[in-house]
C-alpha cells in the first residue's frame, strides 16, 4: 500500500472510532431510551471524576451539578404521565387541598390524619406521602389519580426524607427527638436513632450522599449524620441567641450548604464536609424556605415574616433581588414548577397559595385553601429520584 493510501486509511479508521465514541455519548440518562443506548452510553457517564458515591446511589449526571437531572422537561418515564398538581396540607383542616396550576383553582380536597405537616414525594416516585405529624400516621396519595390510600401508622412523621440509594425512609421525628431510618415502601421501623437537641425537622444530603445536614429548630443545632452508618458523626450550636434553623439545601457544584434560619431573619453557610461555625447571610424577617431554579442558577428563599421572596445567584454568590408580594403574606413551603416559571408557595397563616413568575417576581395568582397551608408539593417535578421533603430530586 502507497504511504498516502495508509494515511487515508488510518485516517478512515480514526473517524470511525471517534464516530463511535459520539454515537455511545448520546443515550439518555438512566430513565430514558430503550436498554441497548443506555448500556452504551455508561461508560460516558464521569464518574472518574465525580465523588465516591453512597453504594447504590444513582451517579451524578455531571460531578459538577447536583441539579443536573432536574431541568425543564427532564420527566421520569415513571411521572410523565401525572397530571400537573400541587398538593397543599393544611395543618389546621386535616386536609390536602388539590390545585390545578393550569386554573388556579382547588381541583379536589382529599381528607387525611390530624395536622398533615408536608406532601413528600417517595424515593421512586410512585407515591406522595402526607405527613400527619399528630395523628401518627403517614397517607399515601396515587398522583395518576389524586385518591388516598389507607394511612400507614408511623410514629411522629413531622417530615419525611429517602436516603439517595433508596434502601430507607428518614422519618424526622420532632418531639420524639429521633431519626427513624424506615422501610421505604412499608414504613416498618429499621432503625431510631435518638437526638439530643430538639425539634429535628429539615435535611439534605451531600454530593456523594454520604452524609446529611439536619437542622435542629427548637434548640438551634445543626446535625452531622452518616448516612450508610446511620449515625450522628457531628453536632453544633448556631452561633446566635434563640436561632431557629429551618429549610436546608445544598450547592448546585455540592461544596456548600444553606440554612434558613427564621429567627435569625437569613441563611447560614456551611462547609459540610468540614462542619465549621457557619456565617449568617441576612435574606429577610422569618427566612424559611429554599428552593433551586431549574438552571440551578439562582435559590429562591421565602421570608414568612415579612411575604417576600429574595433570590441568591450561586454564581455571583450574593443576593440579587426581593420580590415583595401585594398586600404581603406568610410564604413559606413549596416548590418550582416542571418548566421552571413558576415559583408555588403556601402562605402559613393565610389560609391560601402564592403563584409566582421567576422571571419577573410577579404573582400570578393566589388561591384559597384550607387552614394552615404548609408543605405543599409540587408534581410531577424533573428528576430521577426523590430525597424527600416537598420534593428534593436528583
Amino acid at each position: 500500500m502507497k504511504q498516502t493510501d495508509r494515511r487515508r486509511a488510518l485516517r478512515a479508521g480514526a473517524a470511525a472510532v471517534l464516530a463511535g465514541i459520539l454515537l455511545a455519548g448520546c443515550g439518555g440518562g438512566p430513565d430514558e431510551g430503550a436498554a441497548p443506548v443506555k448500556k452504551a452510553a455508561a461508560p460516558a457517564v464521569p464518574r472518574a471524576t465525580a465523588p465516591a458515591g453512597l453504594p447504590g446511589m444513582p451517579p451524578l449526571l455531571d460531578p459538577h451539578d447536583v441539579y443536573a437531572a432536574d431541568r425543564p422537561g427532564m420527566l421520569s418515564p415513571v411521572v410523565k404521565d401525572f397530571p400537573s398538581r400541587i398538593y397543599v396540607p393544611n395543618t389546621g383542616s386535616n386536609t390536602v387541598s388539590v390545585i390545578d396550576p393550569a386554573t388556579y383553582r382547588v381541583v379536589a380536597t382529599v381528607p387525611v390524619g390530624d395536622q398533615p405537616q408536608h406532601v413528600v414525594p417517595s424515593w421512586d416516585l410512585k407515591t406522595l406521602w402526607v405527613n400527619n405529624n399528630r395523628g401518627h400516621t403517614l397517607t399515601p396519595i396515587d398522583p395518576a389519580t389524586g385518591r388516598a390510600g389507607k394511612p400507614v401508622e408511623v410514629h411522629d412523621p413531622y417530615n419525611l426524607y429517602f436516603t439517595p440509594d433508596g434502601r430507607y425512609a428518614i422519618v424526622m421525628a420532632s418531639l420524639d427527638r429521633e431519626l427513624v431510618f424506615r422501610d421505604p415502601h412499608t414504613m416498618e421501623r429499621k432503625k431510631s436513632v435518638p437526638v439530643d437537641c430538639y425539634g429535628v425537622n429539615h435535611a439534605d444530603f451531600s454530593a456523594d450522599g454520604r452524609y446529611f445536614v439536619v437542622s435542629c429548630e427548637f434548640s438551634g443545632e445543626l446535625l452531622k449524620v452518616d448516612t450508610e452508618r446511620m449515625e450522628v458523626i457531628g453536632q453544633q450550636k448556631l452561633p446566635f441567641e434563640g436561632a431557629m434553623p429551618q429549610d436546608v439545601k445544598i450547592s448546585p457544584d455540592g461544596r456548600t450548604f444553606y440554612v434558613a434560619d427564621m429567627a435569625a431573619h437569613g441563611m447560614w453557610v456551611l462547609d459540610g464536609e468540614k462542619f465549621t461555625t457557619p456565617t449568617l447571610l441576612p435574606t429577610g424577617k422569618g427566612c424559611h424556605g429554599l428552593y433551586v431554579g431549574r438552571d440551578s442558577r439562582e435559590m429562591y428563599v421565602s421570608n414568612r415574616g415579612e411575604g417576600t421572596v429574595s433570590v441568591f445567584d450561586f454564581r455571583q454568590n450574593r443576593l440579587t433581588k426581593k420580590w415583595r408580594l401585594p398586600g404581603g403574606g406568610s410564604p413559606d413551603m413549596g416548590g418550582v414548577s416542571a418548566d421552571g416559571k413558576v415559583l408555588w408557595l403556601s402562605g402559613r397563616y393565610d389560609s391560601e397559595v402564592y403563584a409566582i413568575d421567576t422571571g419577573t417576581g410577579k404573582q400570578l395568582a393566589r388561591v384559597p385553601v384550607g387552614n394552615g397551608p404548609h408543605g405543599l408539593a409540587v408534581y410531577p417535578q424533573p428528576g430521577r429520584y426523590s430525597l424527600g421533603h416537598t420534593g428534593v430530586f436528583r
